[in-house]
């Protein structure tokens, strides 16, 4: 039978030999959640134009200068449009709604601040675009993809968030969801099915009789 020393000597050594081999596992993920730290991060970048305006509003050369720049700036779905008038002219907001409006876009009266004074007899058209990436991913820091505190591993998450920030067509829904105006997608599609449906046969008049004696 083995001494109470030797086997003291032999514990000591296998606690030692197990904590060596735990000490392989330093750094890695410790969180105890199904919450992944990587979470979308939504930025927002301002650009800007300033067009002349008058008491008509934008002249035609200006309303096809912002067109173009409209049109440069690709503009789309979850951009915002808002203008900067220090005279907050009605007709001038017309005048910007009137063009935006050819691109399915609103503007706003309420701009974000930006850089610079806007110079008297000027106004300034301002897009937001809004992106969504997730910082850090992919995360393969970790030493493991489990840890023995019932953790994630640091790359958890990643993926699937990372997709969600490419997919989704607006970032901002990211932070406050959209807001509903009362009508959904289905509701549209019925009102256009019910105009089909109630809209009058092309032919229910008959036939046009068209004479072509005379030579006509």
């Amino acid at each position: 039978m083995r001494s109470f020393k030797t086997r003291k000597a032999l514990a000591a050594a296998f606690s030692l030999s197990m904590g060596l081999a735990l000490a392989g596992c330093g750094g890695m993920a410790s969180n105890p959640s199904l919450e992944s730290v990587h979470q979308p991060v939504v930025s927002r970048t301002n650009y800007t134009l300033d067009v002349a305006s008058g008491p008509g509003g934008l002249s035609m050369p200006e309303a096809r200068r912002l067109a173009g720049w409209f049109e440069a700036m690709d503009l789309r779905y979850g951009d915002r449009v808002a203008i900067d008038d220090p005279l907050n002219s009605s007709i001038t907001l017309t005048s910007v709604e009137a063009v935006a409006g050819r691109f399915g876009m609103l503007v706003s009266g309420d701009a974000p601040v930006t850089p610079g004074a806007v110079n008297p007899g000027t106004v300034r058209i301002v897009v937001t675009r809004s992106s969504a990436t997730v910082p850090g991913c992919p995360d393969w820091s970790a030493k493991s993809d489990a840890t023995f505190k019932n953790g994630t591993s640091s790359n958890y998450g990643c993926a699937s968030n990372a997709n969600l920030a490419a997919m989704v067509a607006d970032p901002e829904h990211l932070l406050k969801g959209a807001n509903s105006t009362g009508r959904t997608v289905l509701m549209s599609g019925n009102k256009a099915i019910e105009s089909y449906r109630d809209a009058k046969p092309t032919g229910q008049g008959g036939l046009k009789d068209n004479s072509t004696q005379g030579g006509k």
